[in-house]
C-alpha cells in the first residue's frame, strides 16, 4: 500500500454549514481508559445552507455509544455512522435536539488532539479539528455555540476540574466521585472548547477590568512548582492591563484560568477562559529559565490572553482566514513585548526571527499566501507566513493609516464582528470605513507568496543640492504591492536635512513598480536609510559600499538600520573574505557609546548573522560547510580584535556576589552583553576561552549565566567540555525543561560526531518520542539549528531526522510533520547533498498509510519549483 496524496480543500469552494448548532451541552465523566462522553445538541437549519442537504458530523476515530433525536433513539436505518463521520439522511427541517454518547480513552490518545492525558492531567487541544475526536460535531470555525460543560471524575485523581467560561455549580457524589459544572456565555467554535481535570496546584491573584469587573485569576501548575508560576501570573495581570490600554479590550468572565502541562503540540491555546499551555511557557524560576524564556513566557501569555478579542469574540469564518486571528495576535503581542521590553530591541528580534523562518519558508516548496487559496492538512498551515507575515501586514497597515486611524479602525473590526465569524475582507473594511482609503489594491498582501523586493539608486547633484532616489518594487513579475518605506539620508556628520514633499512623517507609500523621489537642500553626498524600523518585509537591494554601512552603522538615528548596516558588513565578509579591520574598529566604536547606554543593542550588535540567515543571502547552491567557516573566522577575527574592549566588558558587567536575580528588560540586557562578549572572547582564542567559559559556569548564578557559559564552552573541543555537559546534566536529571536544554545544546555542536552523540542521548532516560518538548529539543535543534551536520554530504543528519519523523508519525502526526519541514530549502544545497535530501523524502514517502500531515508535507516538499 502507497500514501494516497491527501485532496484539496479550496477557499473558492467555502459555502455556509447547512446547520447551526446553537446550544452545547456536554456531561463528561473522566476515566483514564473509558471517558464517556455525553453530548446534547441544539440544531436547526440554516437559512443560508442547502435546505435538502443531510447533516454530518465529523468524527475522527470515535465510538458511538447511543444516540437519541428529540429524547427518542434514533433506528439504525436512520443514520449512517463510522470512527470518521455521523450522517442522518433524513434529518427535521425545524429546530430539534440531538444526543450523541461516546465512548473515548484519553490514555491511549498518543496524537495529543481531543482530550487525552498528560502525565495524571486530563486536557484538551482542540485547534484545528480536535473536537470530533470527543464527540460528533459541526467542527468548523463558523459554527458558533453557547456551551455548558459538566465534568465528573474520581476525587482523588482529579480534585480540581475546570471548563470554560464562569463555574456554576459543584458537588460530591458517591463511590469518591465529585463533579463540576462551567457555562461559557459567550458562543463559540468548537476549537476553542477545553476542560481539564487533574492534581494541580495554583497562584491566583485578583484583577479589576475597567468595567468594574472582578476578576479571579490563577495558573495552575504540578504540585510543587507554584513558586515557578509567579511570573506568568504576573504577565496575565500586566496582558489584562494593557489590553484595555492600548486596544480598550476589557476581560469578559469572572475568571480566568492558564493551566500548564508537559505534553503539548503546541506552544499555547487561547480556549475561551481557560488557556492551556506547553509549560516551558509557564514555569520559570532563576535556577532553571533563562531570561530567553522569562521573556517568551511573557509574549506567550500574552499573545493568548490576547486571543480573546482577537480570535475568540471575533473568529474565522473558515480555517483560510486562519492569519485574521493569529497574524493580528502577533503583532498585538509584539507590540506589548516592545512596550515592556526595549522596543528597537524587540523590533530587531522581530525582523530576525521573520527572515529565519518566514523568508525561507516564502522562498522554498511549502511557500503560500498568508491567506492560502488550498490546503490538505489545515495544522501545516500554523506556519511563520501566517503568524510572522500577518502581523508585518498589519504592522503595514498602522503605517499607513497613523496611530488614531488604525485604533479607530480596530475598536470599528471589533464592534461590527463582536460575536461572529469573520474574513480578511470584514477586517479590512473596518479600517476603510474610519479612514476614507480604498485597500483593495493593500489587499494584495494576503493574496501573494513570495517576498517582495525593493530596489534603489541614488543620484546627487552637488551643484544643484538634490538626490534623486529610484526606488522599484518587483514580486513573481505581478502588479506592484502597497509598500509602506520609512527612510531618511544620513551623512558622514548625521541625519541630513532634505526638503521631499513626498514624504509624511519620514514614509513614503510606493504604489507603482518604480518611482523616483527628489530631496532638495542636500548639502553632502548622501547614504540612503531605507525600510527604516524594517517597515515592509521585503529583500532590500541596492549597491551600498562599505563605506556607506560604516556611515549608517555609525551615524543614523534608527537603531534597526544601525543594526542592519552592522548585518550587512558582516554578511559582506562572510560571503566574500576580505579584511575585517574597518568592520572591528567601527564595532568597538559603538561598544564604547552603547554599552553604557543601552547593553541589550550593545549585545545585538556583537551578534553576527546566522548561518541560516547568510544562507538565506544566496541565490546560487549554499554549501553549509563554507558558511560555517567563513562565519567561525570573522567572529575569530572580531574576537582578537575587540580582545580589551570585551575582557573591560566581562569586568564591569560582572554582578556582584549576592546581587538578586532579575529577570527585567535592564538586567537581561547587562547579561546579554557580558555573555557575548565572552562568547567571541572564546572564539578569538578558544584555548583561553575554554578556561573563561569553565570559570563563569562555576561561578554563575542563574540559568542564564550558566547556559551561556555552556554554550560558549559545547563550541571548544576537548576534556572540559565534556565533563561540564556530564555535570550539568546530572545536576538537571530532575528538571525536563533544563534538560530540553541540554539536549538541544548537544545537538546543535557543528562537529562529525554530533549524529551519533544524538543517537546516545536518544536512550536517556528522560528523552521520549511520546513528548513534543523532548523531540524539538533533540531532533529539531539539530534540524533547524545544525545546518553542517543536518545536510551533511554522507546523508547520515538527513537519515537521522527522517528516521525520527518514520517512527513519530504514527503516533503524533503534527509532530512529526513539523519536524519535516526541516527539509524545506533542500533545493538550495550543493548537489551532492539536495541528491541525499531528495533520497530521504521520498523514502518517506514510499512509507505505507503515512498520515494526511506528513503527506501533503512530504509532496509538497518534494514538489516540482514550477508547480509552486
Amino acid at each position: 500500500m502507497r500514501t494516497e496524496t491527501p485532496p484539496l480543500i479550496h477557499l473558492a469552494e467555502y459555502r455556509p454549514s447547512d446547520f447551526l448548532i446553537d446550544r452545547v451541552d456536554l456531561d463528561v465523566r473522566l476515566h483514564p481508559s473509558r471517558t464517556r462522553v455525553t453530548a446534547m445538541l441544539a440544531l436547526r437549519p440554516n437559512p443560508a445552507g442547502d435546505p435538502t442537504a443531510p447533516l454530518r458530523l465529523d468524527g475522527d476515530e470515535l465510538a458511538l455509544v447511543a444516540l437519541a433525536l428529540d429524547g427518542q433513539p434514533l433506528p439504525e436505518d436512520a443514520y449512517a455512522v463510522s470512527p470518521s463521520g455521523l450522517v442522518l439522511s433524513a434529518p427535521p427541517r425545524r429546530p430539534f435536539t440531538l444526543a450523541i454518547v461516546t465512548e473515548l480513552d484519553p490514555g491511549a490518545n498518543t496524537k495529543l488532539m481531543g482530550l487525552y492525558r498528560s502525565g495524571a492531567v486530563y486536557c484538551t487541544q482542540c485547534e484545528a479539528d480536535g473536537f470530533r475526536r470527543i464527540t460528533y460535531f459541526l467542527d468548523r470555525p463558523d459554527v458558533l455555540s453557547v456551551y455548558t460543560t459538566r465534568i465528573e471524575a474520581d476525587r482523588d485523581e482529579a480534585p480540581v476540574l475546570l471548563g470554560n467560561g464562569n463555574p456554576v455549580e459543584a458537588g460530591a457524589l458517591d463511590g469518591n466521585r465529585h463533579y463540576a459544572v462551567w457555562h461559557d456565555p459567550h458562543p463559540k467554535p468548537a476549537y476553542l472548547f477545553a476542560l481539564v481535570g487533574g492534581r494541580l496546584g495554583h497562584v491566583a491573584t485578583r484583577f479589576t477590568t475597567m468595567e468594574g469587573r472582578d476578576v479571579a485569576v490563577a495558573v495552575h501548575v504540578e504540585p510543587g512548582k507554584e513558586a515557578r508560576a509567579a511570573y506568568a501570573l504576573d504577565a496575565v495581570v500586566r496582558s489584562m492591563r494593557w489590553d484595555e490600554e492600548a486596544f480598550g479590550r476589557p476581560y469578559d468572565l469572572d475568571v480566568f484560568n492558564v493551566v500548564a502541562v508537559s505534553d503539548f503540540n503546541m506552544g499555547a491555546m487561547e480556549n475561551k477562559g481557560l488557556n492551556i499551555f506547553n509549560d516551558k511557557y509557564v514555569l520559570a524560576s532563576p535556577e532553571t529559565a533563562t531570561d530567553a524564556d522569562y521573556a517568551a513566557i511573557e509574549a506567550i501569555i500574552a499573545h493568548e490572553y490576547f486571543h480573546n478579542w482577537s480570535g475568540n469574540r471575533v473568529t474565522c469564518r473558515d480555517w483560510f482566514q486562519l492569519c485574521l486571528k493569529e497574524g493580528l495576535t502577533v503583532f498585538r503581542d509584539q507590540e506589548f513585548s516592545s512596550d515592556m521590553r526595549s522596543r528597537a530591541v524587540h523590533r530587531i528580534a522581530e525582523v530576525r526571527q521573520l527572515r529565519a523562518r518566514q523568508f525561507p519558508e516564502d522562498a522554498g516548496p511549502l511557500r503560500h499566501p498568508v491567506r492560502p487559496t488550498a490546503y490538505a492538512e489545515i495544522n501545516n498551515f500554523y506556519t511563520a507566513t501566517v503568524y510572522e507575515k500577518g502581523a508585518e501586514i498589519v504592522r503595514m497597515l498602522k503605517t499607513l493609516l497613523g496611530p488614531d486611524a488604525f485604533r479607530a479602525g480596530m475598536d470599528r473590526y471589533f464592534a461590527e464582528n463582536d460575536g461572529r465569524a469573520a474574513t480578511v475582507e470584514d477586517f479590512l473594511d473596518a479600517f476603510a470605513s474610519v479612514s476614507g482609503r480604498d485597500l483593495a489594491a493593500f489587499a494584495q498582501w494576503y493574496a501573494r507568496p513570495g517576498t517582495p523586493r525593493l530596489a534603489f539608486r541614488t543620484a546627487y547633484d552637488p551643484a544643484a543640492r538634490t538626490c534623486d532616489l529610484t526606488l522599484s518594487q518587483s514580486l513573481d513579475g505581478g502588479p506592484p504591492l502597497v509598500m509602506p518605506v520609512a527612510l531618511g539620508l544620513v551623512g558622514p556628520g548625521g541625519a541630513l536635512d532634505a526638503d521631499c514633499p513626498d514624504l509624511a512623517d519620514g514614509v513614503y507609500v510606493l504604489t507603482d513598480r518604480e518611482a523616483t523621489l527628489r530631496f532638495r537642500g542636500v548639502t553632502e553626498r548622501p547614504v540612503p536609510s531605507l525600510l527604516r524600523g524594517f517597515s515592509a518585509p521585503v529583500r532590500l537591494d541596492g549597491a551600498l559600499t562599505e563605506a556607506d554601512h560604516l556611515v549608517l552603522l555609525a551615524r543614523d538615528t534608527d537603531p534597526f538600520n544601525r543594526w542592519q548596516a552592522g548585518q550587512s558588513l558582516a554578511l559582506r565578509l562572510i560571503r566574500a573574505g576580505g579584511p575585517a579591520e574597518a568592520f572591528a574598529e567601527a564595532l568597538g566604536l559603538l561598544l564604547d557609546a552603547e554599552a553604557p547606554r543601552d547593553p541589550a543593542f550593545a549585545a545585538l550588535m556583537l551578534s553576527l548573522p546566522g548561518e541560516g540567515e547568510v544562507a538565506n543571502e544566496i541565490e546560487a547552491e549554499v554549501d553549509p560547510d563554507a558558511i560555517h567557516g567563513a562565519r567561525k573566522a570573522l567572529r575569530a577575527a572580531l574576537g582578537r580584535a575587540l580582545r580589551d574592549r570585551l575582557e573591560d566588558i566581562e569586568a564591569r558587567l560582572a554582578e556582584p556576589v549576592g546581587t538578586p536575580y532579575s529577570p527585567d528588560a535592564a538586567a537581561a540586557g547587562r547579561r546579554a552583553l557580558r555573555n557575548a562578549a565572552l562568547d567571541l572572547l572564546a572564539a578569538g582564542d578558544p584555548q583561553a576561552g575554554a578556561a573563561r567559559a569553565a570559570a563563569r559556569l562555576e561561578a554563575a548564578t542563574n540559568m542564564t549565566d550558566r547556559l551561556a557559559a555552556l554554550g560558549t564552552l559545547a563550541l571548544i573541543p576537548g576534556d572540559a567540555r565534556e565533563a561540564a555537559l556530564a555535570a550539568f546534566g546530572a545536576r538537571y536529571a530532575d528538571e525536563p525543561l533544563v534538560l530540553d536544554k541540554w539536549f538541544a545544546l548537544q545537538a546543535t555542536i557543528p562537529e562529525p560526531g554530533t549524529p551519533e552523540r544524538i543517537e546516545g542521548l536518544k536512550r536517556h532516560p528522560a528523552y521520549a518520542l511520546t513528548n513534543p518538548n523532548r523531540v524539538r529539543a533533540l531532533v529539531g535543534s539539530f534540524a533547524f539549528g545544525n545546518p553542517t551536520q543536518f545536510t551533511r554530504e554522507d546523508g547520515t543528519g538527513f537519515a537521522l531526522v527522517a528516521d525520527t519523523v518514520a517512527a513519530l508519525d504514527g503516533a503524533n502526526p503534527q509532530a512529526a510533520a513539523r519536524l519535516l519541514t526541516a527539509f524545506g530549502s533542500w533545493r538550495k544545497l550543493k548537489k551532492s547533498r539536495a541528491v541525499k535530501a531528495e533520497e530521504m523524502l521520498n523514502r518517506i514517502k514510499a512509507i505505507p498509510g503515512l498520515s494526511r500531515d506528513v503527506a501533503d508535507i512530504v509532496t509538497r516538499t518534494l514538489a516540482p519549483v514550477n508547480q509552486l
